[in-house]
């Protein structure tokens, strides 16, 4: 089969952090998050790197990572803009937000046409995720496996934040270790030794630590594009004038798998899964990477 294609989701806006995570140097020789995932993905055999950027950080994106990726694999990029929807919408004047990592994974499709992998440009996956999700893409085919869709998942206990509340898509799975379905949890927080998801209604709901939750590292099928266009269409016509919605990719896959046009395969791993959701964040994350070089877990330089 062709090498897979792995697609970066860099449009965030950081607001929480207070600025650009996606080129923050974090690393002992100033290396971003982004770099120690394009050396993981290059060593496990990803052919093409596309990224989703928006247009106010485009210039400072190719400076910073473009340039520095052209010479050693194929990357290309997209723009991810809150007024790019399908024809007969008109985004809100008021809207700031993008919208949605479902909408950001369907501005790629016409960069792709093999099976990719997705995953966020400021969280650390570590190599042996990628090692398990290039493995497990490399026995599908392109022909024959149009809705063989799976996910890499972490124990939720490993993904929280010390500094506030993280967004989280809650999975479960049957005994064949396929997805049966994915919430999304928006305001997640460890308290008095107890993870809690805080609801929109006020109440609170009690998480088990070891739930496998997903970290948006996902492997598609490039039918999945056509599936997102309608899907998209039919959130715009509920939602497009609450400026705050999203259409995010667990609830896309959710719908996908209660309608039978999808199986995910859940994916463990042995790696340690961390980000940047806070810049208080930001201290512990270069602390880690410290960590890694001494242990020699990653080269002194990565290329």
């Amino acid at each position: 089969m062709q090498q897979p294609t792995l697609l970066i989701l860099a449009a965030g806006m950081g607001s929480r952090y207070g600025g650009l995570k996606q080129i923050d140097t974090l690393g002992p020789n100033g290396e971003t998050i982004i770099d120690y995932s394009m050396y993981d993905a290059r060593k496990n055999g990803f052919g093409k790197i596309v990224f989703v950027i928006r247009k106010s950080i485009e210039q400072d994106f190719k400076e910073v990572i473009l340039n520095k990726y052209q010479h050693l694999i194929e990357v290309d990029y997209v723009l991810q803009e809150i007024d790019s929807l399908p024809q007969g919408f008109v985004c809100p004047k008021d809207r700031v937000k993008p919208w949605g990592t479902a909408h950001a994974i369907l501005m790629a499709k016409d960069k792709i046409n093999t099976f990719f992998a997705v995953i966020n440009g400021d969280d650390f996956y570590g190599n042996h995720a990628f090692e398990t999700m290039s493995a497990y893409l490399k026995t599908l085919s392109i022909s024959k496996d149009s809705d063989a869709y799976s996910m890499v998942a972490y124990p939720l206990s490993q993904t929280l934040s010390e500094n506030g509340t993280v967004s989280r898509g809650v999975c479960s799975e049957n005994a064949e270790g396929f997805l049966i379905n994915v919430k999304e949890h928006t305001k997640i927080q460890e308290i008095d030794n107890k993870i809690i998801n805080q609801n929109s209604d006020g109440t609170q709901t009690y998480l088990n630590p070891q739930t496998p939750v997903s970290m948006n590292f996902w492997g598609f099928h490039p039918s999945l594009f056509n599936h997102l266009e309608n899907m998209f269409i039919d959130f715009l016509h509920e939602n497009i004038h609450d400026i705050k919605s999203e259409f995010y990719i667990p609830f896309a896959i959710d719908d996908l798998l209660k309608s039978n046009k999808a199986k995910v395969k859940v994916l463990k791993t042995k790696s340690d899964w961390f980000g940047v959701t806070y810049q208080e964040d930001r201290q512990k994350v270069i602390d880690i990477f410290k960590e890694y070089l001494k242990e020699g877990i990653y080269p002194t330089s990565l290329w």
